[in-house]
């Protein structure tokens, strides 16, 4: 089958499954990744090369675009601290405990590896999460601090990437280097969506009332953004996602009510078949991974994977409860009736809120990406050490989290919903 013919094929079982999963009540991406997979084996299915690059250039602009244009700047920027906590923090916790974990439990992974398979699985994929949790009536709150964490986190996760696997070439690692490449990648791409944003801006102010300009420039911004700051060397997510910022703020003064449902429409569709196609190609992609692996090493490949993914949501969980008391602590009044910082009431999180930001963490097509993107040979032209392995356990993980943490998700929202009205009454009651 020609690549051209899987795809439309992948598109039309997209749109098939989406209308199922809705009558059967099942969470979308799930249901992509079950078939993904169950299609992948099919002996007729020819292998889809995914280029990484393309990956990020395809998929990563045009959903950071939409999260960000959509997502309210106020509510942003009053839960700011633990949206910075978890994309920032959080991500780099969570590759130095997998790193650890990896480099004491799976043979022949040394600390260079370990930390590779820790910034791998580091970054969530809120667009799974979200996807999942649509329609189950979760707070407003939850879904802000979901979004503007997938916003930043894929940025810490391409940072703290890109010095581990300079760590396996023969680099040496030095603190105060990473810290200042790290604020030059944010800073940079911080400059350059802005005077994207502020060139943009410009041209639709003269062009807005030209429906079919204004969509397409606001199609392509995206991309033009991203490359732009990728061909400087630095953050190509951050310019996307300030580039979004800016122009949702711009967009309310100036674009008319039939243009915003225009666009609004166009972006729906874009983002559903993106949705759709991220997730089953996880499933398709599977096999293929699988036959690099020894047989005997499957079932413990599979155990490590497990034991990571528990380890990740456990200090996923630790942090968010942390990030909770901290919120609350920094909350309190002092006997001048001062507050210690600025937190608004807003910003706390509540025990519901904590479960459900803590079970969302499933890993997507960002680990899945940067996994396939690893070098195949070392400077000196010798293999990558343990690369099928790090592949594996990395499409291991995403698999756990996805279908483990994916179906469990809906229930235990459903469950506190239940809990939280049970205590409503009772306190109407007495």
């Amino acid at each position: 089958m020609e690549n051209y013919s899987i795809i439309i094929f992948i598109l039309a079982i997209v749109i098939g499954l989406s209308a199922f999963a809705d009558k059967a009540k099942l969470p979308y991406p799930i249901l992509l990744v079950i078939v993904g997979i169950a299609i992948g084996f099919i002996p007729t299915m020819t292998e889809i090369q995914i280029n990484p690059e393309i990956i990020f250039l395809i998929f990563l602009p045009p959903l950071l675009y939409d999260a960000s244009f959509n997502i309210s700047p106020k509510d942003f920027k009053t839960n700011i601290n633990t949206i910075s906590t978890l994309a920032i923090t959080l991500v780099f916790l969570t590759t130095f405990w997998i790193a650890v974990v990896a480099h004491y439990m799976i043979p022949n992974i040394t600390w260079p590896l370990a930390f590779v398979l820790g910034a791998i699985l580091s970054a969530t994929d809120a667009v799974a999460a979200i996807s999942i949790t649509k329609g189950l009536g979760i707070s407003h709150k939850t879904i802000t601090i979901l979004e503007g964490e997938s916003l930043i986190n894929d940025a810490s996760a391409l940072v703290a990437y890109r010095f581990a696997v300079a760590a396996v070439l023969g680099s040496t690692f030095i603190i105060w280097k990473a810290t200042l490449q790290f604020v030059f990648l944010l800073g940079g791409g911080f400059l350059v969506g802005f005077i994207m944003a502020k060139i943009l801006a410009f041209i639709l102010s003269k062009v807005h009332k030209n429906v079919n300009v204004t969509i397409s420039l606001m199609l392509l911004m995206p991309f033009i953004a991203y490359l732009v700051a990728e061909q400087f060397h630095v953050s190509g997510v951050i310019a996307v996602v300030i580039l979004g910022l800016a122009i949702a703020r711009f967009s309310k003064k100036i674009f008319p009510e039939s243009l915003k449902n225009s666009s609004r429409s166009l972006w729906d569709i874009i983002i559903f078949i993106l949705n759709g196609l991220i997730f089953i190609l996880i499933g398709l992609n599977f096999r293929y991974i699988l036959k690099d692996i020894d047989n005997d090493m499957l079932l413990p490949y599979i155990g490590y994977a497990f034991i990571i993914t528990i380890v990740a949501l456990l200090i996923r969980m630790v942090r968010i409860f942390l990030q909770k008391i901290n919120l609350q602590k920094a909350f309190q009044k002092n006997d001048d009736g001062r507050r210690k910082r600025k937190v608004s009431e807003d910003a706390l999180l509540d025990f519901n809120n904590s479960i459900i930001l803590g079970w969302s963490g499933m890993r997507g097509i960002v680990s899945l990406a940067i996994a396939i993107g690893l070098p195949k040979f070392l400077e000196d032209g010798s293999p990558f050490p343990e690369r099928n392995t790090i592949i594996f356990i990395s499409i291991a993980v995403v698999l756990f989290t996805l279908i483990g943490q994916g179906l469990t998700l809906p229930w235990i929202v459903k469950k506190l919903k239940i809990k939280e009205e049970k205590e409503s009454s009772k306190k109407l009651l007495s």
